[in-house]
């Protein structure tokens, strides 16, 4: 898969006139977006993960756009005044590290096209179009395969036109190499364009070929004449056909799966793969890695991954991560926390249950007293309590349990990905998590992320489990690129492309916009007259739990079906002795959607005379 990009961007835009002399035509805004990074937002989506762009004019509007952008490394070509686009092309080439895309900073297009040229089995491919009339075409000639013959703007040059040249083309690493060897050995063509290099080096050898889109939707945007017809002929068609590949949009605001965005969904639309192609491993290590980057050093930890859900992951890491003859400890003050002791008693390990309220903080020095009693080799905990939204303070409870010696073990299925943590300052041994909360993927990855030097120690155990054995997948992975047994595919393509949208994000900005959307929901809930069962000091801006009303009127059923119908999905209780329901901030929601579930919630319980 193509996951590198270049955007040449040097040029000075002089056919703009005034508009452009400080700032670069890239800039100029469409429907209140700068057409460029309308661009870099078709490319992230697509799955590219570093953009290189090449600048010139004006480049410091770029190194500004840089840093809301983790994905983009800027490069200036400090002689812009006195080459082309092949000349911007070329200071960027030390940068990129695989086949890429590169594509022209002025470009209005559908991002059809960018998965027309990624589905093409052929390694370099211009993307054309069919006549667009726009009075600045670049004609393109080939021969009988396809493969590229002439590029000019004379049009009787062309004998036969095989299709207008759009500025978007897929480049194999080699390819690239070849044209910057080619500029750099021709000094007296400074001022020739990319695509003019590209011709001279296409040949039976070098195929270079055309793809054409007979009725593509696109153009260059070079003067006010063509940015009009932008604005009024060409963005308006890309608008209708890009909204129709929209996906039907339900905002679920249950603990998980989370909502999930178009384009990871659409990632795991993919050409079929074997999974023990080198390819696939290769994908599997890099996920597993950068799951491991957002909360440790990946030289100190490792991900594990398993085909399962977070209770998998739960399941895989207390029945893996006790040690023979070893005491287990588990803090219950929830049903996940349950959840983990009923783990334990199944697979009929030695263990206690420290029983703590289910929504009011854990007494620490209580517990502290329970560590003292040296009994224990294990300490089992959930960060945050899914059924409550009490979030658990790991930063003091962990390092107090290895003060005495324990191994901590973590369930962090909802709250990794949507906050930020150390696992080492936290001092966490094992960690687990699942592919559809914060991370922003789809439901069938379940991960452990385990602190190697505790992870090896579990070398020689005997084994009580087979397909959740933690240490047996590490290894076998370790050894092969491989999971023992068939993983999730497509789900892993959908947790990659998960991966790219959480870096440009930040977990930090993430945690960010949660937060923005748990202020929304509590001056709401007060509003209202409804009541949380936590504290809000104690809550994890993720799940709040909400005191039913007090009134014979109120239905969970009738309250459910009415959001649904707006296309928001709630989620009931799960506490047996308190009545509540739940609303989460996760995945991929926004604060206006807050807003209007927070009106649909009112508008409900008006209805039933509770506000």
């Amino acid at each position: 898969m193509i996951r590198q990009a270049v955007i040449m961007a040097g040029g000075l835009g002089s056919r703009f006139g005034d508009r452009t002399q400080e700032m670069p035509k890239g800039f100029i805004e469409i429907d209140g977006m700068p057409m460029v990074e309308r661009s870099i937002k078709k490319l992230i989506a697509a799955g590219i993960e570093k953009i290189v762009i090449g600048t010139g004019h004006c480049n410091e509007w770029y190194d500004n756009l840089a840093k809301q952008y983790p994905c983009i490394v800027t490069v200036k070509n400090e002689d812009f005044k006195n080459t082309s686009s092949m000349g911007t092309l070329a200071v960027c080439a030390p940068f990129i590290t695989d086949d890429c895309y590169i594509l022209e900073s002025d470009l209005l297009y559908d991002a059809v096209g960018l998965f027309v040229l990624e589905n093409d089995t052929r390694k370099n491919v211009i993307l054309a179009s069919g006549a667009t009339q726009s009075e600045d075409e670049v004609y393109l000639a080939t021969d009988d395969s396809s493969i590229l013959t002439k590029v000019s703007k004379n049009k009787s040059d062309v004998t036969e036109v095989a299709g207008e040249l759009v500025g978007i083309s897929k480049i194999s690493y080699e390819l690239l190499q070849q044209m910057v060897q080619f500029y750099n050995s021709h000094p007296d063509a400074k001022k020739i364009d990319y695509e003019k290099v590209l011709e001279q080096l296409a040949s039976k050898d070098t195929p270079i070929y055309v793809r054409k889109i007979e009725h593509y939707v696109w153009t260059e945007i070079d003067d006010e004449a063509m940015l009009k017809r932008a604005v009024t002929q060409i963005y308006p068609h890309i608008q209708e056909n890009e909204s129709l590949r929209n996906v039907k949009r339900e905002v679920l605001l249950n603990p998980g799966p989370s909502t999930t965005s178009d384009s990871v969904k659409y990632a795991q639309v993919i050409a079929d793969i074997c999974p023990r192609e080198l390819e696939f491993g290769n994908l599997m290590e890099d996920v597993a890695t950068e799951l491991t980057s957002f909360v440790a050093d990946p030289k100190d930890y490792v991900t594990v991954m398993f085909g399962c859900s977070g209770t998998g992951a739960d399941e895989a890491m207390v029945s893996s991560c006790l040690p023979p003859n070893g005491k287990l400890l588990v803090v219950d003050n929830g049903s996940y926390g349950a959840r983990l002791a009923k783990i334990a008693a199944v697979y009929k390990e030695d263990f206690e249950v420290f029983k703590s309220s289910t929504y009011e903080p854990i007494d620490i020095a209580a517990l502290e007293k329970e560590f003292k009693t040296g009994k224990y080799t294990t300490f089992a905990i959930v960060y945050h309590e899914t059924t409550t939204g009490l979030l658990n303070p790991l930063e003091t409870i962990c390092p107090l349990a290895k003060k005495y010696g324990l191994t901590t073990i973590v369930d962090a299925v909802s709250a990794y990905g949507g906050m930020p943590m150390d696992l080492e300052k936290l001092g966490i041994d094992f960690m687990t998590c699942t592919s559809n909360k914060h991370i922003g993927g789809m439901a069938g990855i379940g991960f452990v992320i385990c602190k190697k030097q505790e992870l090896l120690k579990q070398k020689d155990w005997p084994m009580r489990n087979y397909y959740l054995n933690l240490y047996d997948q590490y290894e076998y992975f370790l050894k092969t690129k491989q999971t023992r047994f068939t993983p999730p595919v497509q789900t892993l393509y959908a947790l990659k492309q998960a991966i790219i949208e959480t870096k440009q994000e930040t977990i930090e900005k993430r945690f960010e916009r949660f937060t923005e959307c748990w202020n929304i929901l509590v001056s709401a809930l007060k509003d209202i007259g409804l009541k949380m069962l936590v504290k809000e000091e104690y809550q994890s801006h993720f799940i709040t739990a909400i005191l039913n009303p007090e009134t014979p009127k109120y239905n969970f059923e009738d309250l459910h079906d009415y959001a649904r119908n707006f296309g928001f999905t709630i989620y009931p209780g799960k506490l047996g002795n308190i009545n509540t329901f739940r609303i989460a901030n996760m995945g991929d929601i926004v604060p206006e959607e807050m807003k209007r579930f927070c009106t649909i919630l009112k508008e409900y319980m008006h209805s039933i005379g509770v506000c």
